[in-house]
Parts: C-alpha cells; sequence; structure tokens
C-alpha cells in the first residue's frame, strides 16, 4: 500500500507562523528576539549506522537582533521567513534566484541593502530549512531542475491542471523531473514496475530507453545526469518509501561514480540535515566495478587513474559509509590497479550487451555491492 507524507504546505507554513508569533511575544515582553538554526559543518555532521544516512548532530547556533554581529543575518532570515510563508499560504512558488530579487531592496534611509548577492539570500534559507526540520522545496522555493524519468508511471500534477500523464508515452526523451516533487504537487498515482535503476550518465540513460530497457524488464529509469539534483534524489527517496519499489545504481566505476551513489543511499553532508527527506539507505550498487573488468574482459577499454582520482579514492576509503568490507575492497582494488571503468566501455561486447545481458544478470543474481 503507498505510504504518504503528512508534511504539507499547512504544516509546515503553521510552524514558521509559529516560529515568528514566538518572536513577536520575545519583542512585546522587552527581551532581545532570537532565532535558533542547527550548526552546519563537518564537526557537526554524522553517519547513523541504524538508519544508514548521514545526518546532522544536535549542535545549534543562536542568532540575537540585539547583537551587531548577528542583526543583519537576523533580518534577512525573517525576511525569508516571511517571504516563504506568503508562498505557501497562496500557492506560489519561486526559485532561489526569483526570491532573492523579490527581497532585494535598500532599508530606508540607511543605504543598506537587505541583500547584497544570493549568497546572502541562499544562506538565510538553508538557516530556515535547518530550523524547521525540511526542505526549501517544502518551503516552496526550489533550484534549476536536472534528470529525466521514464517507464511505466503515471504521475498527476497537481499543481497545473492536475494533469495527467504516463511517462512511458511521452517519447524517448521522457519526463524531465522537476525541482520540487513534493506529493502536493506531484502525486504518483501509480507504478507498474519491479525496480528503480537509476543511471549516472545521460548516454547510457538513452542507451537504455533505446533498448526498450523498461518495457522489457518493468523498470522505472531514472538518468541523474551526473550527480543527483535535489529533484531527483526526492523522487527516487519517494517510489522506495511509498512503494517499497527496490532502487539500484549504475554508475561509472570510479571514484566520483561510486560517490554519487553514496549521496543517492546516504546523503550528502551538505544536505545533512535533510537525508531523511532525500536518502534512499535501501539502494543497492550494481556497478560499474573494478571486478567487471575481469568478468567481462574488458581490459583493453579501462581509463588510467589521475592523481585526483587516487586522491579521492582514498578520501572515500576513509568516510564512516564506506567502512564496510565490500567497498573497501572495491576502492583498494582501484588504487592498486590504477584504473577506472565507464559505463560506456560496455559497448565494447556490443551496444546492446548492457540491457540484454550485463544488467539483467546482475540484477537476477543480485550480484551487488552494499
Amino acid at each position: 500500500m503507498k505510504r504518504m507524507e503528512k508534511e504539507g504546505p499547512k504544516e509546515i507554513a503553521d510552524h514558521i507562523k509559529k516560529i515568528a508569533m514566538d518572536i513577536v511575544n520575545e519583542i512585546e515582553a522587552g527581551k532581545n528576539p532570537r532565532f535558533e538554526t542547527k550548526l552546519r559543518g563537518r564537526g557537526n555532521v554524522l553517519f547513523d549506522e541504524d538508519l544508514g544516512i548521514i545526518k546532522l548532530g544536535n549542535k545549534s547556533s543562536t542568532r540575537t537582533f540585539l547583537n551587531i554581529a548577528h542583526a543583519r543575518k537576523f533580518m534577512q532570515t525573517m525576511l525569508i521567513m516571511a517571504q516563504t510563508h506568503e508562498y505557501l499560504t497562496h500557492g506560489k512558488t519561486a526559485s532561489i534566484r526569483e526570491i532573492y530579487y523579490e527581497l532585494k531592496h535598500t532599508v530606508g534611509k540607511t543605504g543598506e541593502n537587505t541583500f547584497e548577492d544570493q549568497r546572502e539570500s541562499d544562506a538565510a534559507i538553508v538557516d530556515l530549512e535547518h530550523s524547521i526540520d525540511t526542505i526549501r522545496e517544502k518551503l516552496n522555493v526550489h533550484a534549476n531542475p536536472k534528470g529525466t524519468l521514464y517507464g511505466d508511471i503515471t504521475l498527476i500534477d497537481r499543481a497545473h491542471h492536475n494533469d495527467t500523464f504516463n511517462c512511458l508515452k511521452l517519447g524517448r526523451g521522457g519526463w524531465s523531473i522537476m525541482s520540487r516533487m513534493e506529493p502536493n504537487e506531484i502525486e504518483i498515482k501509480s507504478v507498474n514496475a519491479d525496480y528503480v535503476l537509476v543511471i549516472e550518465t545521460s548516454a547510457m540513460y538513452e542507451r537504455l530507453v533505446e533498448e526498450d530497457f523498461a518495457r522489457k524488464n518493468k523498470a522505472i529509469l531514472i538518468g541523474t545526469g551526473g550527480q543527483a539534483a535535489r529533484g531527483t534524489r526526492r523522487l527516487i527517496h519517494r517510489l522506495n518509501v511509498e512503494y517499497k519499489l527496490p532502487v539500484y545504481v549504475f554508475t561509472d566505476g570510479d571514484p566520483y561514480g561510486w560517490y554519487i551513489y553514496s549521496v543517492i543511499k546516504q546523503g550528502s553532508m551538505a544536505l545533512a540535515a535533510h537525508s531523511r527527506l532525500l536518502a534512499c539507505p535501501d539502494a543497492k550498487y550494481i556497478g560499474m566495478t573494478i571486478q567487471d573488468i575481469k568478468d567481462y574482459k574488458l581490459q583493453n577499454v579501462t581509463e588510467k587513474m589521475k592523481p585526483m582520482d587516487l586522491k579521492r579514492a582514498k578520501e572515500l576509503m576513509s568516510y564512516d559509509w564506506f567502512q564496510n568490507k565490500p567497498w573497501q575492497e572495491e576502492l583498494k582494488m582501484a588504487m592498486e590497479q590504477k584504473v577506472r571503468i565507464e559505463q560506456q566501455a560496455l559497448a565494447n561486447r556490443s551496444l546492446e550487451f548492457v540491457a540484454t545481458e550485463y544488467l539483467p544478470t546482475k540484477i537476477k543474481n543480485k550480484i551487488f555491492l552494499p
């Protein structure tokens, strides 16, 4: 049975209003108004082994209006709070660039601007996200979308005339995943698939669409075009949570592809506060691996690792979420052989090999990395 989230626009708007009213009450009581948010940075990031996700610790920061070092950021956060509350109560959305321009102005005769550049408004949005434990997309604020969806999945765009469409019938281009994939906007009406296959490169995604992989294997294909955007990660999370679909991630066999997988699975340090809504700890890694080079006779189509690749591999080995034996062995093998293998290298066997042999065999025999 499909599991739905309870945290909608009204709940978020009410949370913002409560924070605002608490600040008003402090002012009326003659107190110094304060705003609390979680500390960001590696010093407050931890890996929760039980949940299998990266998350923020309990360290927090308090800003007060009557502290000259805090006053400007306090004011900026209040502006963002008021504007996002307006979006939520009136059903409006805005890009992070739009909200910056919407709120930028000179304050009275002070000569001071509310925001000097977008970095300041972005930081205030992040402060609000952390304060109320949500993601900016639930504040009706978004960045540029990236990612593509293809397969027998029917969506309803509740924010646009209740448009209903099946992503298997939109042509080979599939559906462009939006930056906001919240249940109140994009409802997943039905899914006829056995699993979700997440693909790093656009070329491999297009190869699998051309080979009709989704239809022949009852799969949902999601192309990330590199590191997965937040909207794409949110969709992967929802498909796994709402429909209990297994998630298999298919990237290049190099430290950057492996890190892309880890961000999808455990979350990232930069967005550690939001892993509960973006991460997919049940995900499995299907390839490429260094062992694939030997198993599929791809020795002649490997790429040499550069010094920066080796440095990145060493960094991955030190992360808590890569400490399990299979990943330690994979990373060690990559560093010893100093080679990497791309998804497209499977074309050396034949163009259709990835769709007819490689992926079906790995999925059937559960040949995954954790």
